[in-house]
């Protein structure tokens, strides 16, 4: 951990610039852009790493809305990620305690990466700072990174080789409490199954027809019954996307539906997924059709870093849970109003922690513990795990009980409390980086760490070699 002399020092220097970087956040919330196309988010963060004095490079792994910016010379490199999508159809008034959409069916920032990507990218100025004044070896690097949100674009860049040289990578995610990520993620993969058959007259002539959308809807009930003979904490979900139009006296000549498969790791992840695609083969052949399968995206599960995670839960327990005064709790006892009990409940289950009700914001740290976790969703940090020792803190944004993916969330986004969260994370995750910057023995330890749990395996990408960021496929249908 850092010497006391230095950490004031970095909280100072997160300290001078929090404004600006509440300021960042807010920006972000009010133009939420989906997976590849947060085309004003990252011009956003491009003219906060200008102004701050980072050299940036965009453009990264072809992904037009992906960038990185450095600072500092020589020494280990010390990467923060941060994220600035949106999700679809999550439109939300900020401070509105009931569902108010801005527009309905718009976006909206309904799993806090507004405040993701800005707390990582203070967290880095902070850091850069500290060197500047200092004269420290090291240099620090934002990754600005799109499409977290089933885009998978961290997985893309990881292919890319934009992680090669980096020592440390550190993250965050807003949460319901204060703490560190000790959980294994999901592998997943997202896939397109395209059926092709035949279109003719449903009722004069539906001998000669062949139908993409029986083809989709086989496929579907053989996943089902797919679902009984895998692993238990397997998951597997589709969305149809195109049904082959609305008359319902053509036969359907063409259908399309999106699969995402998920697998505790990667290794089952693979083999799940090719006997998905034996069921639409199946699928394919009972209706005389052809089937072709685009994998659009993938993502690996998470390798958690035991010194890494004791560094910074010695950070936090440091530092504390943010101040909240009377009005964040009044505004959180509001919103809490809006979920049911099951809601409150399910956030205290999955701390397993014992559930206390009178409670609305988080006045305590997660405790430590090193027994192996499954959570159960997915995230393209994962990959930079497998390559790059990686730690990543929950940050008190939200009302406990707050369920990601909600507009709860979203209302919550710009709010003294959500920023008070923010704020402290960037503390712990900038003190973070400065303990690996002065101590080789915590980043020797890490890269060990890593080494052990990979037990001899070789990072494979779960996204084909062949295929590019899937900016178009993921914008339209």
């Amino acid at each position: 951990m850092s010497t006391s002399s230095n950490l004031p020092r970095i909280f100072d220097a997160v300290d001078r610039k929090r404004e600006v970087f509440i300021e960042l956040a807010n920006r972000v919330w009010e133009t939420p852009e989906t997976c590849y196309m947060e085309t004003a988010s990252a011009a956003a963060h491009r003219e906060m790493l200008e102004a701050q004095g980072f050299r940036i490079t965009e453009n990264v792994a072809g992904i037009p809305t992906a960038l990185i910016g450095e600072a500092g010379e020589g020494g280990p490199v010390i990467a923060f990620l941060g994220e600035y999508d949106a999700l679809a159809g999550l439109s939300q008034k900020a401070g509105a305690v009931e569902h108010d959409p801005i527009t309905a069916g718009a976006n909206g920032h309904g799993c806090g990466h507004n405040l993701l990507g800005s707390a990582s990218l203070l967290a880095a100025t902070a850091l850069k700072d500290w060197l500047e004044a200092t004269g420290a070896a090291g240099r620090v690097r934002y990754y600005g990174c799109p499409a977290e949100e089933g885009g998978a674009a961290k997985a893309f860049m990881v292919r890319a080789g934009a992680f090669e040289d980096v020592d440390i990578a550190i993250s965050w995610h807003p949460s319901n409490f204060a703490g560190v990520q000790r959980e294994t993620s999901l592998a997943n993969c997202r896939i397109d199954f395209t059926f092709a058959g035949r279109a003719s007259h449903a009722s004069a002539s539906p001998e000669l027809g062949r139908s993409a959308l029986d083809a989709v809807e086989l496929m579907n009930v053989g996943v089902n019954y797919l679902r009984e003979h895998m692993q238990q904490d397997c998951r597997i979900h589709y969305a149809v996307l195109d049904t082959g139009g609305i008359s319902p006296n053509v036969v359907q000549a063409y259908a399309k539906v999106r699969y995402v498969v998920r697998a505790p790791e990667l290794s089952g992840l693979l083999s799940l997924i090719e006997r998905v695609k034996k069921v639409a083969q199946g699928a394919a052949l009972m209706t005389e059709t052809t089937m072709q399968s685009t994998i659009l995206a993938g993502v690996s599960n998470m390798i958690v870093n035991t010194p890494l995670m004791d560094a910074m839960q010695d950070i936090w327990e440091s530092i504390g849970t943010p101040e909240f005064d009377e009005k964040d709790k009044a505004f959180a006892a509001s919103i809490r109003a809006t979920l049911t009990k099951e809601d409150i409940a399910s956030s205290w289950a999955q701390e397993r922690l014992e559930m206390r009700d009178d409670l609305p914001l988080a006045d305590f740290i997660l405790p430590a513990h090193n027994e192996l976790r499954q959570m159960g969703g997915s995230t393209d940090v994962a990959d930079v795990s497998w390559v790059v020792p990686t730690v990543q803190a929950y940050g008190p944004t939200l009302a406990i009980g707050t369920q990601l993916h909600t507009w709860q969330v979203v209302a919550q986004g710009k709010s003294p409390l959500a920023h008070k969260g923010m704020i402290t994370t960037a503390k712990v995750m900038a003190a973070t980086g400065l303990a690996v910057l002065e101590s080789e023995q915590l980043r020797e330890a890490a890269k060990a760490d890593l080494k052990r749990r990979l037990r001899g395996q070789v990072y494979t990408s779960p996204i084909p070699p062949e295929a590019e960021p899937p900016i178009a496929a993921m914008t339209s249908r």
